[in-house]
């Protein structure tokens, strides 16, 4: 069986701790499934390189091309994990400017990984108080393990951090092997057809 994973990272420079994030989950969730026997196919949604089109997209509500590529990769995968930076306390406006042109109930009951990154541990929250609410608002299914990853926690080798949380690589095998565990438990997404039922000209015609 093959799942298919949407990644969507919020990352503003090049290269940036939350694409390494993101790519770091993105390995850890394939690894998981190879474990189990199952494949994961992984499609990488880099907001940045789309940050115009979905300012435009959200001012007119109109989608270009691009927007609506990234859109659908994320609506019809059977899972997500989507990562940003903390700015203030909070997810960058990039990341909430995408999951807000996502159409309403489009992630409902999908499994959803949350990842964050910023300069200092202080903001090692976010996940709870802030990502966390906005996708229970969009009613996805959140996997128990988010990942928040400052800065030094790149630099860990396996030694633990003096605030005795984890460090960074296995909160990101966890957080991995969490997620599969979830699609192996739903299966594939069911992604309704919205031109699978309609009306026929015939039938139209007949009701005049």
């Amino acid at each position: 069986m093959t799942f298919r994973v949407a990644v969507v990272t919020a990352g503003l420079r090049e290269p940036s701790s939350t694409r390494m994030l993101a790519d770091r989950l993105a390995e850890a969730t394939v690894s998981a499934g190879a474990a189990r026997g199952e494949q994961v196919e992984i499609e990488v949604v880099d907001l940045r390189t789309i940050a115009g089109a979905l300012t435009s997209a959200l001012m007119s509500g109109v989608q270009s091309p691009e927007v609506s590529a990234a859109t659908t990769a994320v609506t019809t995968a059977d899972a997500v994990i989507a990562v940003t930076p903390i700015f203030s306390g909070s997810y960058n406006g990039l990341f909430k400017t995408f999951f807000d042109l996502v159409d309403d109930g489009a992630l409902a009951g999908t499994p959803v990984l949350l990842g964050a990154t910023a300069g200092t541990p202080r903001h090692s929250l976010a996940i709870d108080h802030a990502l966390r609410p906005l996708f229970a608002y969009l009613r996805a299914l959140v996997v128990p393990t988010g990942v928040f990853a400052a800065t030094d926690d790149f630099g860990q080798v396996g030694s633990r951090p003096a605030d005795d949380v984890a460090p960074l690589g296995q909160r990101v095998e966890r957080a991995g092997a969490e997620l599969v565990d979830i699609l192996l438990a739903r299966g594939h997404k069911q992604v309704k057809d919205e031109f699978a039922d309609f009306t026929s000209f015939d039938e139209l015609l007949g009701q005049g």
